[in-house]
């Protein structure tokens, strides 16, 4: 016996049409357009304005300082030459200045993220004594200068003999950066609901656990960003150095850039700028690779949550 073939189902032709039929466009109004193109445009001109000063720093560190000091100013370095940047990387104390700067970036963006991770944590997720008081004393801290701090800075490390000394600088920096990383991080903890480690720990996860596998996925974005922030503070700081490196083998790279400028009566601006885009390199370079993770991060955060 051959086997019942099933009647076959009609679709409606209103259906079939729903299929096929293409979403009418969204019209788009003249003056939107318009102001979209005004809005546009005035990004990139505000752009061009704020990249013309890198820009000119890089092309002026391919010419001579004769060159640069021509009424004639020279917008592309056409006929430029690289004797600035190997004057530079020939210098042995770039390379010192550079390894103090690397060291004291690293300990201050370590200890910084540390610090401001846990605090962050015990105001955002615990309720204690004091705990008002501590974020209101963050705020107060931020407001002070830093200028007003110098002397009792300087005396403490003086008496803990830390001056001209890597870890003294550090602390400092660690002490400058942590009350606005806090204040930067408790607002990303502040942003990760905590129903979603209680429904980890129903599940059968301790708290531990449901905090690294949960919670921490979540706050990367904002680890990535205090980061940066301690980073670019850490790398390109130059007046709490001035204060702490004394001696001159234990600069940063901003205070061997002003030993550069003060080393001639005249000033060679081609190797300063030289200088400069060096020194400027490592950022770009952490800031383009620390920007692929935090949009890695904020994709993971909003698939998981």
């Amino acid at each position: 016996m051959s086997a019942a073939v099933p009647p076959a189902v009609a679709v409606p032709p209103a259906a079939r049409g729903a299929r096929t039929a293409p979403r009418p466009r969204r019209r788009v109004r003249p003056r939107a357009r318009a102001a979209r193109w005004l809005l546009g445009g005035l990004a990139v001109v505000v752009a061009l304005v704020w990249a013309f000063p890198i820009y000119w720093m890089v092309s002026s560190a391919f010419l001579p300082t004769a060159r640069l000091q021509q009424p004639e100013q020279t917008f592309v370095p056409v006929d430029g030459t690289l004797a600035n940047f190997r004057q530079v990387l020939t210098d042995e104390s770039f390379y010192a200045s550079f390894r103090v700067s690397l060291a004291v970036t690293a300990i201050t963006l370590a200890g910084a993220v540390l610090f401001a991770f846990v605090a962050a944590l015990a105001i955002s997720r615990f309720r204690f004594r004091g705990r008002k008081s501590f974020i209101v004393t963050i705020l107060v801290v931020q407001m002070i200068p830093a200028e007003g701090l110098f002397i009792s800075q300087y005396a403490v490390l003086d008496g803990w003999g830390l001056v001209n000394s890597v870890l003294g600088l550090s602390i400092v920096y660690v002490a400058a950066i942590l009350p606005f990383t806090v204040w930067m991080l408790r607002g990303f903890v502040n942003g990760v609901p905590l129903e979603l480690e209680e429904a980890a720990m129903v599940d059968g996860l301790s708290r531990t656990r449901a905090f690294f596998r949960i919670t921490f996925p979540l706050l990367a974005p904002g680890l990535v960003a205090s980061g940066v922030y301690g980073f670019l503070q850490a790398w390109n700081e130059y007046t709490l150095a001035l204060v702490v490196m004394t001696e001159p083998g234990e600069r940063t790279l901003p205070l061997w850039l002003q030993g550069l400028v003060e080393a001639n009566r005249a000033t060679d601006w081609g190797v300063v700028m030289a200088g400069s885009t060096l020194i400027a390199v490592p950022v770009i370079g952490f800031f383009l690779l620390v920007q692929k993770r935090m949009s890695a991060g904020l994709v993971a955060g909003a698939v998981k949550g």
